[in-house]
């Protein structure tokens, strides 16, 4: 029996990889291209696909559902304590077992079936949330306590998250990557907007730890989805290998031998270090744009990149089926270094918001063909350790952003360091696009 379903899989998946594109483009007569205003919309192609659609609609409740718990728990801690010392404490040890537990978990994604993974640590991530509720329910007002469940957490999700996007490759043709991931990144986005929002009108009605129980039970959605889809094992002919600091290393090798690859890690790398300002928005709320109210400000300045990344999403029809995947990458980055610019030199509230939310599309298009460029370019053995490496530069390059634009906002001014931070962007994004002509020589 189970030699039978790993074998109807096994074909399925060949179809997939060999005849997928060709099918679909024959069953429609204008070749797959919409016509009319769905050449705009959301490219949806990726949804015709079982197997992803149910991967993609277990995200849209857990997006919500995880951001009711990054809410919870600072606003636990701070209760606890009167200090945000100690919120931003929290935030750190969170850090290190991301880092760690990503790296690792992208070498285990690469030697056992990846839908055995995420079920293993989409069921950790519930456990922990069921935990981190119980602490609540309970009144035990511990600090160490959150701490020690928030890294278990970001443990379990560092070992989740480049198994989850790895996986993608294996359930949509390569010509739908850039599509699939603007449907997950818009996903995501629309959750850091709606979480809050929705963890700010709940916890007066339900209290805080109940947020902890829905999130919970948001994952028994995404354990479910996970547990559907096929099996995912290493592909055929690939050596069986223990996920180890060897195979870890062997993984940043393979960056540095494909210079494709490790520039797309250095465009966001140089995007979000020397570009994202988000350490200097209060500060600006409270300086610049006070005559606006700093209450207004602060959240309209916070709100303002993930609003423009869901719109770059709904619109994502614009953009999914460019082939020139290393040039998008480029024009984007440059883009949100001239929005960030703008940014910067701006008095007005409102032309602010407009150049973040031109900033977020931008991110949005990056976002996309660097997730595409490191599915499509990597070999199957490969992904799950350069989405690890992926992981690890997305939750870690803003962080060093706080830090490096935190003190030029003290040094030269909150303004002054926005925009000089948009203009070195640029600048250091053309020199590499000019220096190292692989990413731009990059297609599909």
């Amino acid at each position: 029996m189970y030699r039978a379903c790993r074998k109807r899989v096994d074909t399925s998946e060949s179809r997939r990889e060999g005849g997928t594109e060709a099918g679909a483009k024959a069953a429609a007569p204008d070749g797959g291209r919409p016509r009319g205003w769905r050449r705009w919309a959301m490219d949806t192609r990726p949804l015709r696909r079982p197997a992803y659609r149910r991967l993609w609609s277990s995200t849209i409740v857990t997006a919500v559902g995880s951001q009711l718990t990054a809410v919870a728990v600072p606003k636990q801690i701070y209760d606890i304590t009167g200090s945000s010392a100690w919120v931003g404490a929290a935030s750190l040890a969170g850090l290190l077992p991301l880092v760690v537990f990503a790296l690792w978990g992208g070498a285990v994604a690469d030697t056992m079936d990846r839908r055995k993974l995420l079920l293993i640590t989409n069921t950790g991530i519930a456990v922990t949330s069921l935990l981190f509720w119980t602490q609540a329910v309970t009144g035990m007002e511990s600090v160490g306590t959150l701490m020690l469940l928030l890294a278990l957490q970001q443990a379990f999700w560092g070992l989740n998250a480049p198994a989850r996007s790895a996986s993608i490759a294996r359930l949509v043709p390569e010509d739908e990557l850039p599509a699939a991931n603007a449907l997950g990144s818009t996903v995501m986005q629309t959750g850091q907007v709606v979480g809050p929002l929705l963890a700010g009108a709940l916890i007066p009605l339900v209290g805080l730890p109940e947020l902890y129980l829905i999130d919970a039970l948001a994952l028994c959605v995404t354990v479910w989805a996970v547990y559907r889809l096929p099996a995912l094992p290493p592909l055929a002919g690939t050596a069986v290998r223990r996920a180890g600091v060897r195979e870890v290393v062997a993984g940043f090798r393979y960056i540095a031998g494909h210079k494709v690859l490790l520039l797309s890690f250095l465009a966001d790398i140089v995007a979000m270090v020397l570009g994202m300002p988000r350490a200097l928005f209060p500060q600006l709320a409270a300086e610049t744009y006070a005559p606006y109210g700093e209450g207004l400000a602060l959240g309209l300045l916070f709100a303002a990149i993930p609003v423009g990344a869901v719109a770059g999403g709904l619109f994502s029809g614009t953009f999914s089926r460019a082939r020139r995947h290393g040039w998008m990458v480029i024009g984007a980055v440059v883009v949100w270094g001239a929005a960030i610019t703008g940014f910067g030199l701006s008095g007005s509230l409102w032309l602010a918001v407009a150049f973040l939310a031109v900033a977020g599309v931008a991110d949005m298009v990056s976002m996309v063909f660097r997730g595409a460029i490191l599915l499509s370019a990597a070999t199957d053995e490969m992904r799950g350790r350069m989405q690890g490496v992926f992981t690890v530069v997305v939750a870690g390059g803003p962080r060093l952003a706080d830090v490096l634009h935190g003190g030029a906002g003290s040094a030269f001014g909150a303004r002054e360091a926005v925009a000089g931070g948009g203009l070195l962007v640029v600048a250091v994004m053309l020199a590499l696009a000019a220096a190292m002509p692989a990413l731009r020589r990059h297609r599909v």
